[in-house]
């Protein structure tokens, strides 16, 4: 029998998961990872351990939580802080995947001696032809969460199991319903785990090792002064509400200055992008692009973006340039883009680069 340790938030899908490895005869161990509990003690939404915990004894089986908090801290609370002061908008998520959970799971699958992790997310995962590990997208495109686990190395998806592919949210609920599962109607989290009620610059004031900048200049593309910001981590690229200036027209955030504590402001069409560079690039599908070569591909450029036709190719210090077939909004520093192709592998991604 093998023996697999789930990730357990507390919530549904990854009760679900639990439970299906259980009837397909794993051996399952549900660990829970404490990663943030905020000043008034309260968890966040991906480690609520009475509810994990609660769901493990319905379900017959062992469970372990974990505290891992200062690592979080350091892999995803103070790079989160520190890109939106460098006027960057970075994907929390995205890094707690790579260096967070699958870390430590890797870590406990080790001490429990067990063979594979596993979650909650809506995804395949496969072995190719090539010998390499990739991710493939869900059954449910409404619900794919592929974009969120493009950094998993290539060990860590080999010991990585994800049971939900196949399955709309309304059929993971049913299968709860029925297993008594009293997570069955609880609510999906639409925030990131650590911040609530998006009250993010009070966030990033109050966790800076630093000042925070101040007041600065909103200004036009030819850099003409049009008022005044309340400091660039209140603003992303793409934002229009919460500004906080009137200039009769519609205005969006298009770039952002940090070693000039300025907010670019412009219309809609200077948001639209078909071109851009990723650095920090990790590949699934294939080990690498090969010098010179066009890789015809699909991409995303935030998480609930449909995918895009284009191409992607070697650019120079490793990175990668993407092409689109049509230009996009709001392609955003600090976000990433992921490639797939026309099969629904995740051929790899990376950070979108500020030049």
């Amino acid at each position: 029998m093998a023996r697999v340790i789930v990730g357990m938030s507390g919530g549904v899908d990854s009760a679900v998961a639990a439970y299906l490895l259980k009837q397909e005869g794993y051996d399952v161990i549900g660990v829970t990872l404490r990663v943030w509990q905020d000043e008034d003690g309260e968890e966040g939404r991906c480690c609520e351990i009475d509810e994990a915990r609660r769901s493990c004894q319905i379900l017959g089986i062992k469970y372990h939580p974990h505290n891992c908090t200062s690592l979080f801290t350091k892999e995803v609370i103070d790079p989160f802080v520190n890109a939106y002061l460098e006027g960057l908008t970075p994907n929390p998520c995205i890094e707690c995947n790579r260096y967070v959970k699958w870390a430590k799971l890797t870590e406990l699958m080790n001490v429990f001696e067990a063979d594979y992790v596993a979650t909650g997310h809506y995804a395949y995962i496969e072995r190719l032809p090539n010998g390499r590990y990739s991710a493939r997208t869900a059954d449910s495109a409404s619900k794919d969460q592929t974009y969120m686990i493009y950094k998993l190395t290539q060990e860590q998806l080999s010991h990585t199991l994800m049971p939900l592919g196949r399955y709309s949210k309304e059929e993971v609920r049913e299968i709860a319903r029925k297993a008594g599962l009293p997570c069955a109607e609880k609510e999906d989290s639409q925030e990131i785990c650590f911040v609530t009620e998006g009250k993010y610059p009070d966030f990033i004031s109050s966790h800076s090792a630093d000042p925070v900048p101040g007041e600065g200049s909103f200004v036009d593309c030819d850099g003409n002064i049009l008022g005044r910001h309340k400091g660039i981590h209140h603003y992303t690229v793409g934002q229009r509400k919460g500004l906080g200036i009137a200039l009769g027209v519609p205005a969006y955030v298009t770039k952002i200055i940090p070693e000039r504590n300025e907010v670019v402001l412009g219309n809609e069409m200077s948001l639209m992008s078909d071109s851009f560079i990723c650095r920090d690039v990790n590949f699934m599908s294939i080990e690498d692009l090969e010098e010179g070569i066009r890789l015809e591909c699909f991409i995303k450029s935030r998480y609930h973006q449909p995918l895009r036709p284009g191409f992607i190719e070697k650019a120079p210090g490793g990175r990668v340039k993407v092409t689109l077939s049509a230009p996009v909004k709001g392609v955003s520093p600090g976000q990433s883009a992921v490639f797939y192709d026309d099969k629904g592998y995740v051929i790899g991604g990376g950070k979108i680069d500020r030049s």
